[in-house]
């Protein structure tokens, strides 16, 4: 073999190091419009969405019921929440994970930015103070349908990898098909809400929907989207996380299969029948994870507290207790208690807990920095938020069935813890985001981890796991 002349090898060599800086400065780009979504999600978590909730629990637990509430401002409540922080990260994290890079992906991404945030912020303006709302409520669901759009088109363009001939076809992984079942139902509830806010402006008397649509609109936000995608994202990281035994993969299939029953039950008004396939749903998806199970390896909690591996196991805790009480409500709600408990339990105690959990463990991997700012604020997020989760679902449905007066007085309490525990994860992310250790560092200096490979690979890529830059390289996971 000849050997490559100095000079080639030279022009080689400076060809590559270009290709790695240009590859290196995209992925700043993109780990700066991650920051971005980040950052909304935080201000729709801790101001128009807990904020607004506990202001409307005080007004709850005072008038003992929520007659005197409007519904639309716990309507603008739980939109700003799901919409505004999970939805931000989940968009966020979704498009940073996509291999697309260049001016054409960054402005697809910054177009989906700018329509997604102003159309939350104006839907929340819109419920609250019903300040034209017969423009702005479907105008901001429309915004909302063409960020989606958007963002199934780029995901359109991330395609498998092709078989080589005469090669197995491999099936799905099912940590991609509960990705793909949440992508679907993320989908299905944007077009919902903007045929329903359509109607909502041509017929209805305020920016409210009628009890009936909301209750499907719920159960499609709630296990269409919500569980699918926490499923998917846990069967990603938290399984090597916590050093899990190997995933039933064909009952966690099952368990697919009967949440989209339970799900499709439910739009069509068979709540007793939805809630007896999310009940069969959820313990399935449960023993499927073995998220009980004894582990086989240490957990990793390398950059966050060590009582990661505890708090990671009660989200599904909750996500049980969450269909139990559905249940429940299906057979004997009678004031819309049981049914508050039971969707407190699956929006905060399964969702909230598990972004809680699993985020400082793995956002600032993404925004390119080292670890969490403060392991001990993760801690304390997590208490404060499993206390008033915990307060909020028991004395819920004794404050609004009437089975015990003195509840009323405890969910303001819970309130408060909640609130207190969002507002320390936001300030962790917050410090996190503006101060936090740079992790485009020489590879020279990069930290070497204990864990092993990165667990990035094959999901959401880090820069060094996505394309090998020498130059610089983030901490695994």
């Amino acid at each position: 073999m000849k050997p490559v002349p100095a000079t080639q090898a030279a022009t080689m060599d400076a060809a590559t190091l270009d290709a790695q800086a240009i590859r290196m400065m995209q992925e700043k780009q993109k780990s700066r419009i991650l920051r971005a979504w980040l950052a909304c999600g935080i201000f729709f978590m801790a101001l128009p969405g807990t904020l607004l909730g506990f202001t409307n629990l005080l007004t709850i637990s005072a008038h003992r019921g929520a007659v005197s509430l409007p519904q639309a401002w716990m309507e603008g409540h739980g939109h700003a929440q799901v919409f505004g922080w999970i939805g931000s990260f989940v968009l966020g994290i979704g498009f940073y994970s996509q291999p697309a890079r260049g001016r054409a992906a960054l402005r697809l991404q910054l177009a989906t930015l700018l329509l997604w945030e102003p159309a939350v912020a104006l839907r929340w303006f819109a419920n609250i103070y019903s300040w034209h709302w017969r423009t702005l409520v479907p105008l901001t669901a429309m915004m909302e349908l063409a960020a989606i759009l958007l963002f199934l088109s780029a995901a359109r363009q991330h395609k498998r990898a092709v078989a080589a001939p005469g090669a197995q076809r491999t099936s799905l992984p099912p940590w991609m098909m509960a990705v793909l079942m949440s992508t679907a139902g993320l989908a299905g509830v944007v077009f919902f809400n903007a045929y329903e806010c359509a109607r909502l402006a041509l017929y209805g008397a305020n920016p409210a929907f009628p009890h009936a649509v909301d209750q499907h609109y719920l159960v499609l936000l709630g296990w269409g989207f919500l569980a699918p995608v926490v499923w998917g994202f846990s069967l990603r990281w938290l399984t090597v996380l916590l050093g899990l035994p190997p995933l039933r993969s064909r009952l966690f299939v099952a368990a697919l299969l009967l949440d989209a029953a339970g799900v499709i039950a439910g739009l069509f008004g068979s709540t007793l029948a939805a809630t007896i396939l999310l009940v069969a749903a959820a313990s399935a998806c449960v023993a499927a994870m073995r998220i009980f199970a004894r582990p086989i390896a240490p957990a990793r909690t390398r950059g966050v507290h060590p009582s990661f591996a505890f708090f990671a196991r009660i989200p599904y805790f909750w996500l049980v207790i969450a269909s139990l009480l559905g249940l429940w409500a299906a057979l004997a709600d009678r004031a819309g208690g049981i049914w508050g408990a039971s969707r407190h339990a699956l929006t905060v105690g399964f969702a909230a807990t598990m972004v809680f959990t699993i985020g400082p463990r793995i956002l600032p991997n993404f925004i390119g920095v080292v670890g969490i700012f403060s392991r001990r604020l993760m801690a304390a997020a997590l208490v404060f938020l499993q206390l008033g989760c915990t307060l909020r679902v028991a004395s819920e449905p004794l404050a609004y069935e009437g089975i015990a007066g003195f509840a009323w007085k405890l969910l303001p309490v819970s309130g408060m813890l909640e609130l207190g525990g969002v507002l320390l994860f936001a300030l962790n992310l917050v410090l996190t985001l503006a101060v936090g250790k740079s992790a485009f560092l020489p590879q020279a200096h990069a930290p070497a981890s204990p864990d092993g490979p990165s667990l990035m690979n094959g999901m959401m890529p880090t820069p060094a796991a996505t394309n090998g830059i020498a130059t610089h390289r983030l901490p695994p996971l």
